[in-house]
């Protein structure tokens, strides 16, 4: 594993908890020899992760669009920033770069980005470990609606099984390093519908 894409919030929330965990977590990156992928902000936790890496010696490589270059303050100095035209662009070229994903706490966005990482995922579009760093409880209630969606018949145990959830930034590399996704032989039952 190479590079890992984090994804977070563009604040730093109402918790200094948070902001612990972001630099836990680019601290064990780097310390693994790991490059960052994120947003390229310079504002929130992207902002943390990235001048946290940095500061270790570590490379932190943004990617942001245009549109986003002013609102979020573009990072410019980072290993590298790459600015491109869409918010498609940025989730595509972020997954592209990345080896797998972690998201930190973080608002539609960061939630939005780890979900469509699982949607991908289910669909055999990448086979790529991703997880939840799960800071102060922060996401124990979308795990719980994930296993509620298992319960009610919309995500398969299998698919919902690839979401790694931990608190801890260095349990959840670890995981990755023996991640293997589930041979599913479809994602949806014909039969059913």
């Amino acid at each position: 594993m190479k590079r890992v894409c984090v994804y977070s919030g563009s604040s730093a929330g109402a918790r200094p908890e948070y902001t612990t965990a972001a630099e836990r977590l680019a601290s064990a990156l780097v310390g693994r020899g790991i490059d960052v992928v994120f947003g390229g902000g310079n504002v929130g936790l992207m902002k943390v992760v990235a001048d946290t890496a940095l500061a270790q010696g570590g490379r932190a490589i943004g990617v942001i669009p245009e549109a986003l270059m002013a609102r979020e303050i573009g990072h410019l100095d980072l290993t590298e920033l790459h600015i491109v035209a869409s918010m498609h662009e940025r989730k595509a070229m972020m997954e592209e770069l990345s080896d797998g994903f972690i998201a930190l706490p973080g608002g539609f966005g960061t939630i939005e980005e780890i979900v469509e990482m699982a949607t991908w995922s289910q669909l055999g579009l990448h086979t790529k470990p991703f997880g939840l760093l799960d800071v102060a409880g922060f996401y124990e209630h979308l795990a719980a609606f994930f296993d509620h969606a298992v319960a009610e018949g919309f995500i398969r145990p299998q698919h919902r099984e690839m979401l790694i959830v931990s608190d801890d930034p260095d349990a959840l590399l670890d995981a990755f390093a023996v991640y293997e996704p589930p041979t599913v032989r479809k994602w949806i039952d014909r039969d059913e519908t």
